[in-house]
């Protein structure tokens, strides 16, 4: 048995480990135990939970509105790793300054970023978006299409991203992609940017931005992207979306074309 004085001693290690890492502590918890307490609640998952919640809440056919609902549900009922507001006004700059005609989306999820880039798309353009679970991609469908957006502007593709890249010429025409929007699975982040930089399909000033580089953080592709000599990099710096005092970044990168 730990006599009094041992845990006394370990007290204020223990206060001072608490205190450090008290954000992650609120991740754990909104992420992880709030969410798998009402999954066994409700039988539902977390995301048709949130596409209730937009449903009766947000205006159809309203981007903004349901943007703004989505923002509410992860601030204050249950946490989603979406881009977020603040984050999201980064890739509203970029969509603005570049006004891309075809851009590419590797993970849908829920299909937040995928209303928030198309609202601000010019007539015209195309989303492609990938999204390899099959019940997040039938939330995403609803909620695309309730924020107004039919299937001329937004294809929704439920594959594996490295299975869909390889084919994008082949099975739908893309010739070039004018920005990507990486924000699926971290560790296949260099593995999908591989594959596009194979493809052919980014020209000389295509735009990549990448999501949640410092937290979880994607080092590897990083690493390579400095490296390579084939992009202009920038980090913007950031905090977790809807969670203060955990830091995180996205990766801005202008393709430069191969050497």
């Amino acid at each position: 048995m730990v006599s009094p004085a041992i845990a006394l001693a370990f007290l204020p290690f223990l206060l001072t480990l608490i205190i450090r890492y008290r954000y992650y502590f609120v991740l754990l918890y909104r992420a992880v135990l709030i969410r798998w307490v009402r999954d066994c609640l409700t039988g539902l998952s977390r995301e048709e939970r949130a596409f209730q919640y937009i449903l009766t809440h947000a205006t159809p056919g309203d981007a903004q509105s349901i943007l703004d609902t989505f923002d509410q549900w992860c601030s204050k009922v249950e946490f989603i790793s979406n881009i977020g507001p603040k984050k999201g006004k980064i890739l509203d700059r970029l969509l603005q300054e570049h006004c891309p005609i075809t851009v590419l989306e590797l993970g849908t999820h829920c299909g937040y970023s995928t209303v928030r880039i198309a609202r601000s798309l010019p007539i015209g353009a195309r989303i492609y978006s990938v999204e390899m679970d099959e019940r997040n991609a039938q939330v995403a469908e609803k909620i695309i299409r309730l924020a107004g957006f039919d299937e001329d502007m937004v294809e929704l593709i439920v594959r594996p991203s490295d299975e869909v890249i390889p084919r994008l010429r082949e099975d739908f025409g893309v010739e070039r992609l004018d920005l990507v929007f990486m924000d699926h699975w971290k560790r296949c982040y260099l593995p999908d940017l591989h594959l596009l930089e194979g493809s052919g399909l980014l020209g000389e000033g295509s735009i990549i931005l990448a999501d949640n580089v410092i937290f979880p953080g994607a080092p590897n592709f990083l690493r390579h992207v400095r490296r390579s000599g084939l992009y202009e990099v920038r980090v913007h710096r950031a905090t977790l979306e809807y969670i203060r005092g955990i830091r995180d970044g996205m990766a801005e990168l202008t393709f430069l074309g191969i050497k």
